[in-house]
């Protein structure tokens, strides 16, 4: 049964290719969602995942891209107003 997440990605992820990255990931895993940086710094991405695939995409996005440094994700429910695609993965501005 396919469940959608909201993960919140702490460290060093922006200006290193970490949506590109989180993209190629979930388009190889199967995972529906976008990803985009936050005025924060952080990076927050949206994935419909299924529980064949969850870990795997967990655990990719906690290494991250060679140039980047995952300090902390945070996963929870989506927040209200937000949709998760039923296919295709973006990585939006």
């Amino acid at each position: 049964m396919e469940q959608v997440i909201r993960l919140l990605v702490k460290g060093r992820v922006q200006g290193v290719g970490f949506r590109a990255f989180a993209e190629s990931t979930a388009r190889r895993l199967g995972v529906a969602g976008w990803a985009r940086n936050l005025p924060t710094g952080d990076v927050e991405i949206l994935a419909r995942v299924t529980p064949e695939n969850r870990q795997s995409f967990l655990d990719a996005i906690r290494r991250g891209p060679q140039l980047s440094r995952v300090d902390d994700v945070q996963t929870g429910p989506p927040l209200p107003g937000h949709e998760c695609p039923v296919r295709g993965f973006s990585a939006v501005g």
